[in-house]
């Protein structure tokens, strides 16, 4: 069974990716291999320096993240040309690796897909896993982690799905507002449901 896991900037999906691993369960990480789709020499990274310039290259050639993003959190356009060259490479090597995961065999592989929903890749997983935190809590993290100011924190959660309306479109629900050990008896009760879905 292939699971999407997804959720909302800062509701704590990591710490969930976190939790599968120790558990000896493979997490197939889609912002990883956006990251390495973009890498100097992959036909992404080409694809973006045509589109968007020189001008957001670093120094040692690598592209500066944080200067697109905040070329393409402020226009739409940028954005979604962005996600035209990325998305399509991110998604061929997802599935190259779940089918290497299955191959193994690996009985349950969780896909880790942050905007699953707003992508439309939902046709990739069997069944969807969303990690909840309310939005307030979402943007009190961000405040403190990502070292954004309030205007910036707001943009980007609002380029996202709102989170109470994944929480109605998931199959299993990690509420993630409370402690670890809270948010680790969850993923363990659905790791119970969806092997015993398997053994059926």
């Amino acid at each position: 069974m292939i699971l999407g896991l997804t959720g909302g900037i800062a509701t704590g999906k990591s710490t969930v990716t976190a939790m599968l691993r120790e558990r000896g369960i493979p997490v197939i990480d889609a912002d990883q291999i956006a990251r390495e789709v973009v890498e100097p020499g992959k036909p992404a990274y080409e694809a973006i320096v045509e589109h968007f310039g020189k001008g957001i290259l670093l120094p040692n050639g690598q592209i500066h993240r944080r200067l697109l993003g905040e070329i393409v959190f402020s226009d739409e356009g940028q954005r979604q040309k962005l996600n035209s060259i990325v998305h399509p490479e991110v998604r061929k090597v997802m599935r190259e690796q779940a089918e290497e995961a299955e191959q193994s065999g690996a009985p349950i592989v969780f896909m880790d897909i942050p905007l699953l929903f707003e992508s439309k890749l939902q046709h990739m997983v069997d069944k969807i896993v969303v990690v909840y935190a309310p939005e307030s809590q979402q943007l009190s993290r961000m405040l403190e982690r990502d070292e954004l100011n309030e205007e910036q924190a707001i943009k980007r959660l609002r380029a996202q799905w709102p989170i109470e309306q994944k929480k109605q479109l998931a199959d299993f629900l990690i509420d993630n507002q409370g402690s670890r050990a809270e948010t680790e008896t969850q993923v363990d009760q659905m790791l119970q449901k969806i092997k015993a879905e398997l053994a059926r």
